[in-house]
Formats: C-alpha cells, structure tokens, sequence
C-alpha cells in the first residue's frame, strides 16, 4: 500500500517539476535523463485529469455516460498524440534531428499535460453550470471554449518546449520550426474530428445513453449548429 502511494507521489511530482521547473524539466529531456519515467508519469497524470473531467461532462446525462466520458476523453488525447507523433518525429529526423522517439513523444506530452491540470482547473466552474443551467446547447458551447482555450495554451507551451529541445540543433532548424508550426495545426485538426468521431461526451438529454454516434458531419459544422440553437437562429 505505501508503495503504490509512494509511486502516485512520484508521478506527480514529474507533474510538478514540469510545472514549476519548465526550463529544467526541458533540459533533461533534451540530455536524455530519465525518459521512460516522465513519459510514464506524464501519461497516469493526464490521464487521471482529464478522465475526472470527463466524467464531469457526462455525469451532465447519467452515470453511464459519466463512465464513458471518462475513458474517451483520455482516449482522446491520447489517440491524437499517437496518430499525429510519427508525422512529426520522421520529418525531424529527415531535416537533421538528432532526438530520439522518446524525446518527442515526451514533448508532446508535455502538451498533454498542461492542457490535463488546465481541464481540472477549469473542472469547477464546469460542475456549477452543469448544476445551475438545464440548457445544453449552453454548456456545448461553454465547453468547446473550455477545450480550445487549455488546447491552444498546451499547444504553446509545446512550440516553446520544442525551441528548446529541439531547435537547439544545428542543422535544419529553420525548416523544422516550419514544420513544427505545420505539424501543430495538423494536430490541432486531428484532435478536433477525432472529438467529434469519439463522441457523445455530454449526451443530449433528449437521446438515451449512447456509446457512440454514427458518424455525420464534422466538428466544424457541430460547434456552428450549436451556437446557432444558442442564438436562436435555428
């Protein structure tokens, strides 16, 4: 028992460190100092935010869809990463990146992770709505703001971990800063239809519990539907 909590402690801690230390946390990325054990702290950190997040959202619809919520939403981000990693690891490496699988994969996490502790900051200002407003396509909305604002934060904080970790190196900076800049939108993309392949994650309350949906439209034409419903222009 006082082991497992000993290791909860140390994943935060990795959690931490990235946090209070950003430039230190980077600097042992980019010398290659224990890798696998910040990927694994990173990942049980995130995971744990954003699935209490997730089962936030749901809890909107019923508990069945709370459970969901709080594996999908991880799953969200994590599929992401995973789709959208190789893309930029093997550009790197073709222009002269001389970093390894995990320190990109570490990178990218560090995005991850700062939008996780984001989400969880912004978890109780999700919970009052949810309690104080029956209005659904309100807390759609509210929440596609919640989602873009921790994505595009995490998504800096990763260009900024990446000019560290990465630019650093002699040859082919320039290009891989393009392609660094082109790879976060492609991320940004994916991250976005994947939500919208993966969801309910609230639940309409008008529909019973639903694992899935089929598959119509895309994340775009969604967000501009619900602020229409909001506005009262449909």
């Amino acid at each position: 028992m006082m082991e497992r909590k000993a290791g909860s402690i140390k994943y935060f801690a990795v959690l931490i460190g990235l946090l209070r230390d950003r430039q230190g946390f980077l600097d042992e990325v980019r010398q290659g100092i224990r890798i696998p054990s910040k990927i694994i702290s990173l990942l049980v950190c995130s995971s744990i935010f954003i699935a209490i997040y997730g089962a936030i959202i749901g809890s909107s619809h019923s508990w069945m869809q709370a459970v969901s919520s709080a594996v999908k939403l991880p799953a969200l981000y994590l599929i992401t990463l995973l789709i959208c990693l190789p893309t930029l690891f093997f550009s790197n490496i073709i222009f002269g990146s001389k970093r390894s699988f995990g320190q990109h994969f570490i990178l990218v996490l560090t995005a991850v992770a700062v939008t996780s502790v984001l989400l969880f900051s912004f978890a109780p200002i999700t919970l009052f709505f949810l309690l104080t407003t029956n209005n659904y396509q309100f807390i759609l909305v509210l929440n596609v703001l919640i989602f873009a604002i921790t994505g595009f934060i995490g998504i800096s904080a990763l260009y900024q971990a990446a000019n560290i970790v990465i630019e650093q190196e002699d040859d082919g900076s320039k290009t891989r800063r393009r392609i660094l800049q082109s790879w976060l939108f492609l991320y940004a993309f994916v991250g976005s239809q994947l939500g919208w392949t993966l969801r309910p994650f609230f639940g309409s309350p008008m529909q019973p519990f639903q694992l899935f949906r089929e598959r119509e439209g895309n994340f775009y034409l969604g967000v501009m539907k619900a602020i229409g419903y909001l506005l009262g222009l449909n």
